[in-house]
């Protein structure tokens, strides 16, 4: 199997969420062989509509990404990078590799209002640890906006780089002393509330933020 067959994406979407085989076959009303004689013997060939579906649905990917047709071509959406790596509102993460491993597209007039950063200058990134809740919870994608770092920095929710590790902390600016608080949203985290900004390097400020419910 190679990274573009769709058996191959949902193995690694079933190794990434800590899935089973039997657990998804029963998800579709199938006996419990099926989605792992699928991925291994190729039987069938090609996942029937209504699984791929909801197959789809419950990994939140494309059905592209599962052998079904472009659902975005033609109809002008943007689509944006998620990232293989995470971002800690906790201790802190490793950003490891930078490659998109999905895509998930957006309206562009939406995109246009809620970001400043060009499409190229946007990434969706999952959050690692609780540092940051309520606001954002371990699993929840953000939106990144590169585009919108530094020199435009203001009170708001970024992503920073720190030691090699990307983190997700609240940024505060005291203009009268020219310093810039760094917050975790939950209280039982430290917080830095006297910073040089020149010292801070910031990666992109959150624009969006989507969990699933449930």
């Amino acid at each position: 199997m190679t990274e573009s067959d769709p058996r191959a994406a949902l193995q690694r979407l079933i190794d990434e969420k800590g899935e089973d085989y039997a657990g998804l076959s029963r998800l579709l009303g199938r006996n419990a062989a099926y989605v792992q004689q699928y991925i291994k013997r190729g039987s069938p060939k090609r996942l029937a509509e209504q699984d791929r579906r909801l197959l789809a649905r419950y990994f939140g990917v494309d059905e592209a990404l599962l052998g079904g047709p472009d659902a975005d071509a033609g109809r002008g959406l943007t689509p944006i990078p998620r990232l293989q790596l995470g971002v800690a509102a906790g201790a802190g993460a490793f950003d490891g590799d930078e490659r998109g491993e999905a895509h998930i597209a957006f309206d562009p007039a939406w995109l246009r209002r809620l970001a400043r950063g060009a499409p190229e200058q946007l990434s969706i990134i999952r959050v690692s640890g609780d540092s940051m809740a309520p606001t954002l919870g371990d699993g929840d994608d953000i939106l990144v906006d590169r585009g919108d770092g530094a020199e435009r920095v203001r009170d708001g929710v970024y992503v920073l780089r720190m030691d090699d590790a990307l983190v997700v902390k609240r940024l505060a600016l005291n203009p009268a002393a020219r310093t810039l608080a760094i917050r975790s949203d939950n209280p039982a985290y430290p917080s830095w509330p006297d910073c040089d900004p020149a010292a801070v390097a910031i990666v992109g400020r959150v624009v969006w933020a989507g969990r699933r419910i449930g």
